[in-house]
């Protein structure tokens, strides 16, 4: 199973951010005894760091994404990613980038925190509590 990542779940993961941390956690866990394999877009490289370095110290997210990128794919954001964005009928442009990236790394569920940002999307999109009980269930 390939999963992709949005934005937010990463930085649940990353940040500790209470209380999705837990699921998120889950999910990386399947992913490090490959089980599942998560990709995140190129983008959510940047924004992650961007974000945590408001809170702990350069180093510290740096090594955070080091780990992190052990476990994980990244999905390379190029000039047809961009291109689709720009022409889809998404209202978020960032959004548009995520999607058309876990289209293109041939991912077959979107993991997010914001279902609404992807309603016509072409393949499952799911919170992690979602998908977590979605395993439990034959």
């Amino acid at each position: 199973m390939h999963l992709f990542w949005d934005t937010n779940i990463m930085l649940d993961l990353l940040g500790e951010r209470a209380p999705f941390y837990e699921s998120a956690a889950k999910i990386a866990t399947l992913a490090d005894e490959s089980k599942l394999t998560i990709t995140v877009s190129s983008l959510s490289y940047a924004t992650v760091n961007y974000v945590l370095e408001k809170f702990e110290s350069a180093e510290k997210v740096k090594n955070k994404l080091r780990k992190f990128s052990i476990i994980s794919n990244i999905g390379t954001v190029d000039d047809e990613i961009i291109d689709k964005g720009l022409s889809s009928n998404f209202k978020d442009f960032e959004d548009a980038i995520q999607y058309f990236c876990a289209l293109k790394s041939n991912c077959d569920i979107i993991i997010t925190r914001n279902k609404k940002d992807y309603k016509n999307a072409k393949i499952p999109i799911m919170t992690s509590d979602e998908f977590l009980a979605s395993l439990k269930t034959p």
